[in-house]
């Protein structure tokens, strides 16, 4: 589950944001495929608390379980790493654990991707 933390009170997330781009590129993705995708991220947060979207596909994606994602996306890199952030979101979404977000910086350069932190369940 991911809870919002913006107005000082846990907020429930319910819905995937930027659900039009997310339906058309779920669509060019076989099952199997995004299967393999939320399994292996399943796999890489169980026993995580802190997780940073970024730094979890590397930058070059062949032969990974992300690949599938890049062209689901018509070979688009900037529309492939928002696709991934799109299924991790969902994917957190739906995990019994609970979880917030951010965006934060490091060395003072802003970090692409959200951090996901694990809060106790409210």
């Amino acid at each position: 589950m991911i809870y919002s933390l913006e107005s000082g009170l846990p907020a429930l997330i319910q819905e995937i944001p930027h659900q039009p781009d997310y339906r058309i590129w779920r669509s060019r993705i076989s099952d199997s495929d995004y299967e393999a995708i939320v399994n292996y991220l399943d796999s890489l947060i169980e026993g995580t608390e802190v997780l940073t979207s970024s730094w979890i596909p590397g930058s070059d994606w062949t032969g990974t379980p992300f690949e599938p994602i890049y062209y689901a996306c018509r070979s688009d890199v900037n529309a492939a790493a928002q696709f991934y952030g799109l299924i991790l979101w969902d994917l957190m979404m739906r995990r019994g654990d609970c979880w917030s977000f951010g965006r934060y910086e490091k060395a003072g350069i802003p970090i692409r991707g959200l951090t996901y932190f694990n809060i106790d369940c409210p």
